[in-house]
């Protein structure tokens, strides 16, 4: 099991900047996949930012086109937490975002792939 704890949510004007910070406890290892997710209202949860790990201690980093170049994942192993740096906000970022894991070796950017999910963090970008 799991658990995961999401932070850092809040409003920024376009152009802005925030982070998100994501605590893993419980069974988490190295070769662990962890991404962010984000629903916004109407909408279907869609893929931003994931994270695999290959065991020996280089992770590998995938983007959804959409925030390539704004956003950047990151995994600090020492405090078991996973990061995503969002810069040059757009209202259409205005989504709760999810924190998720998962064991599993499958696609990155499919949902359906992941067995734990943080309770999300509300982002609003205002225009």
């Amino acid at each position: 099991q799991v658990q995961l704890v999401e932070s850092g949510g809040g409003l920024v004007q376009a152009g802005g900047s925030l982070r998100l910070s994501c605590a893993a406890s419980g069974r988490t290892s190295s070769r662990d996949t962890m991404a962010w997710f984000r629903q916004a209202p109407g909408k279907e949860r869609e893929f931003v930012a994931g994270s695999r790990g290959s065991g020996g201690g280089a992770y590998y980093a995938y983007y959804a086109s959409s925030v390539k170049g704004r956003f950047t994942i990151s995994r600090d192993n020492a405090k078991n937490t996973v990061n995503l740096q969002m810069n040059s906000l757009k209202p259409e970022d205005t989504a709760v975002y999810y924190c998720a894991a998962t064991y599993s070796r499958g696609t990155v950017e499919y949902r359906g792939n992941y067995d734990y999910w943080g309770q999300g963090t509300q982002v609003t970008v205002s225009s």
